[in-house]
């Protein structure tokens, strides 16, 4: 499966990732800023805005955008429709899920609300990565 990284259209893994990636930035300081600071309990705070909360969102949606092409690849999926599919089946199965896994724990004052907005970003930003990968194979 590794194998598919010679196979790749990298031009295709860079718009998707920075689609992604400008997403995520939009999506939590723009679109849900609000409600994501109320999430972590601090809605009436300005959020830190260190290098640490750039860089590591970006790492993050880069592995995940190029683990989505190994994928896509491997699994040779060739539609619009593939690209939904699979975007639902690793969107909630993985990305959703474990988002919300993660907020359920002391540090997160409203878990649910945490998850549901992190957690569709994801699902939101697995689906724009996997239409583009899949229509620029």
């Amino acid at each position: 499966m590794i194998s598919q990284l010679a196979n790749l259209n990298w031009i295709s893994v860079l718009v998707a990732f920075a689609g992604y990636f400008i997403l995520g930035a939009l999506w939590f300081t723009l679109f849900f800023s609000k409600q994501y600071r109320t999430s972590l309990g601090r809605e009436n705070e300005t959020l830190q805005n260190k290098p640490i909360f750039i860089v590591g969102p970006a790492i993050c949606s880069l592995v995940i955008t190029v683990a989505s092409a190994v994928l896509i690849y491997a699994l040779n999926l060739q539609s619009f429709d593939d690209a939904l599919k699979f975007s639902f089946l690793v969107g909630i199965g993985y990305l959703f899920a474990n988002t919300v896994n993660i907020a359920i724990n002391p540090n997160i004052p409203r878990p649910i609300l945490y998850g549901i907005i992190s957690g569709t970003y994801h699902l939101v930003g697995i689906s724009f990565v996997s239409i583009i990968l899949v229509i620029m194979k």
